[in-house]
């Protein structure tokens, strides 16, 4: 597989990306919706039109800096963004602080669902390869795209942290005056985060996590360790 220009690199990523980050929040609305707050259907969330769900910010400016950077500095290929988070209304909920964990755990098993069936979609695809279809090579990197933001947004959401998904449900698993006290870190979330990532620890972070599920889905869905690597390579751009 030759070099990807910008173009076809966008063109593949997008449709992964976009399932990805709607599919998440649609996960949450609908499992809270299962638990007795229909906040999200009454909101017109329920959908998987990513146009109610998109955030001018994580769905459009970060993603676009982010193939800016790409094609100015000559990088590899990262593609990363979210969605406008789906309102969810505890209070409404049958068990509030019980529920809010399968509520909040529904999006990062929604990116799980999804991982695996990018990577089935990827694997049936490279059997088509093999009998000489050339014209399914797009379609391979897409599978392999599907696969790498589901894994990241999963693993990445699951971090204890407030406002992650990972916090949430630490949230609903501690006692209340403990719960309490971690709440009251939500405020800094954000910069947390935002510190994690630009010294390099997020990285470090995640990396472990991240690879282990990559190596899983890679053997669930039928591609070997050296095939999924090579795709990898491709679609980054190394």
């Amino acid at each position: 597989m030759g070099e990807l220009d910008l173009i076809q690199r966008i063109v593949i990523w997008i449709l992964p990306v976009v399932l990805a980050i709607t599919v998440h929040e649609v996960a949450h609305g609908w499992v809270a919706k299962l638990f007795g707050d229909t906040s999200a259907q009454q909101a017109g969330r329920l959908t998987l039109n990513p146009i109610p769900h998109i955030d001018p910010v994580g769905t459009l400016l970060v993603p676009a800096m982010l193939l800016i950077s790409t094609a100015l500095l000559q990088t590899g290929m990262f593609v990363f963004g979210w969605a406008k988070p789906v309102p969810v209304s505890w209070q409404r909920l049958r068990r509030p602080k019980q529920d809010m964990a399968y509520v909040a755990a529904a999006g990062p098993a929604a990116n799980l669902v999804m991982a695996l069936l990018w990577g089935l979609f990827a694997h049936l695809m490279i059997r088509v390869l093999a009998g000489g279809s050339e014209v399914v090579v797009p379609l391979v990197l897409m599978g392999v795209a599907g696969i790498f933001i589901n894994a990241i947004l999963m693993v990445l959401n699951m971090l204890p942290l407030l406002p992650l998904d990972g916090g949430r449900v630490v949230t609903s698993l501690l006692p209340v005056n403990m719960a309490v006290k971690f709440a009251r870190m939500e405020p800094y979330g954000l910069v947390i985060l935002l510190a994690l990532l630009f010294t390099g620890m997020l990285q470090w972070i995640l990396g472990p996590p991240l690879m282990w599920v990559l190596a899983l889905l890679s053997t669930t869905t039928g591609l070997s360790g050296a095939q999924y690597l090579g795709l990898l390579q491709v679609l980054m751009g190394h």
